[in-house]
């Protein structure tokens, strides 16, 4: 464990000592929601804080979901922006233009609702609740809480920042807690027994890592599963199946990113996953300095819908097994380096994450899983993205610049 992460752990000791002393000896602890509400808001002492918070938080957690819309758009309604303040507070600034004006309107201009946020942060477990909490927000689907989804969001990108996660290695002596959640949080390619887990993470071949926050430290926010090779597979299966041969790592020269899994619905909107791959390939390349690639083998989840949509006849000519390879593979390069999108970014989710990050597309790959999920999506094909650390940062630039996505010799001969 980090000095800092120790730092934190400490904190969060003292805070569950304080509320254990405090709830029990605080008076005015009202199981009103409302005028719990008020209780922390009005509050100025740090110790009082915390033990209303976490007496606050409780009662929210215990809501059912009708309770909780009637709460949030009560919260909504009575703690919400001022606007006859902020109005006055940027006429002042406006005749004189000074810092302290100028923190005004920043205090004023903010709802009310996000210091009462930030004060359930200080419970215990504060921040990964506050993430639940979004989490089962977003699933509301109420058009009035959007506001809070936005607003947790950006206290989100505040308190989830890259330079404050941890980056861990996943292995067979990890944590049986911490390897039951690579499991159930394994979005890409399905973890069906503890053997499937074992051969993704025991051989020396086969590496996991995952990002962790301080106050979240048993809980993975975000992994990648990474094969090391000495050719570039071309199937998942080749990857992950059980009885396969193991290759000594000193003789890998590529490094195949397989699966990367985001472990939680309440982080939606923050982007993990880019710093992630360049951190591993970077560590991998200093820790192995012969691997000289670094690619994904990426599923295309929606090329069968697109398919259907803006290709009819090559649709209907796969549902009857009747398309020749060329013309799928020429469909399908097509459906990841054209957009028919308002924003331009690539019609394939994975693909506007990779191309995004600054990679390009490297090649396509035919009968490359054939689960039932890889068929019913894209017909078994699959993607290698390469991430090459000489200009991943030049193509980030170049595609948010001018949204062309990088591709290799390959993938053009085949456009034509």
């Amino acid at each position: 464990m980090s000095f800092f992460q120790n730092i934190l752990s400490s904190v969060m000791k003292s805070t569950k000592r304080l509320n254990r002393f405090g709830l029990k000896s605080f008076g005015n602890l009202h199981n009103d929601i409302n005028k719990a509400v008020e209780s922390v808001m009005s509050t100025s002492g740090e110790v009082s804080s915390i033990v209303y918070a976490e007496h606050l938080l409780n009662l929210i957690e215990k809501q059912d979901d009708k309770s909780l819309i009637k709460f949030l758009k009560n919260l909504l309604l009575n703690y919400d922006i001022d606007t006859k303040k902020l109005l006055k507070d940027v006429k002042i600034y406006s005749s004189e233009k000074n810092e302290q004006n100028l923190k005004k309107i920043r205090s004023s201009s903010e709802p009310k609702w996000i210091e009462l946020f930030r004060r359930l942060n200080s419970t215990t477990n504060g921040t990964f609740r506050l993430v639940k909490l979004r989490e089962r927000i977003r699933s509301l689907k109420e058009p009035d809480l959007k506001t809070f989804d936005s607003g947790l969001l950006n206290l989100f990108k505040y308190w989830f920042n890259p330079s404050f996660l941890v980056l861990e290695k996943i292995d067979w002596e990890t944590p049986a807690n911490i390897l039951e959640k690579i499991i159930e949080y394994e979005a890409v390619h399905e973890i069906n027994s503890w053997d499937d887990l074992r051969a993704r993470l025991a051989p020396s071949d086969r590496q996991c890592f995952a990002f962790f926050h301080p106050l979240i430290p048993n809980d993975p926010l975000i992994f990648v599963e990474v094969a090391l090779c000495e050719d570039i597979p071309k199937s998942i299966e080749e990857i992950i199946k059980i009885d396969r041969t193991e290759i000594d790592i000193e003789d890998a020269n590529t490094a195949i990113f397989y699966s990367i899994s985001n472990c939680h619905n309440g982080l939606l909107g923050i982007s993990f996953g880019n710093f992630l791959i360049k951190k591993v390939a970077k560590n991998l390349k200093r820790e192995l300095p012969e691997l000289n690639q670094f690619q994904t083998l990426s599923p295309l989840p929606g090329l069968m819908k697109w398919m259907e949509e803006y290709a009819p006849i090559t649709f209907e000519r796969c549902s009857d097994k009747n398309c020749s390879n060329d013309e799928l593979m020429k469909q399908t390069v097509r459906y990841l380096t054209e957009s028919n999108r308002s924003d331009r970014m690539p019609n394939d989710p994975v693909a506007r994450f990779h191309i995004g990050n600054g990679a390009s597309l490297e090649r396509v790959n035919l009968n490359a899983d054939l689960s039932s999920k890889g068929l019913s999506q894209s017909y078994g094909i699959m993607a290698n993205y390469l991430y090459d650390l000489d200009v991943v940062e030049e193509n980030h630039e170049l595609f948010f610049k001018n949204k062309i996505v990088q591709t290799s010799n390959l993938i053009k001969s085949i456009k034509k």
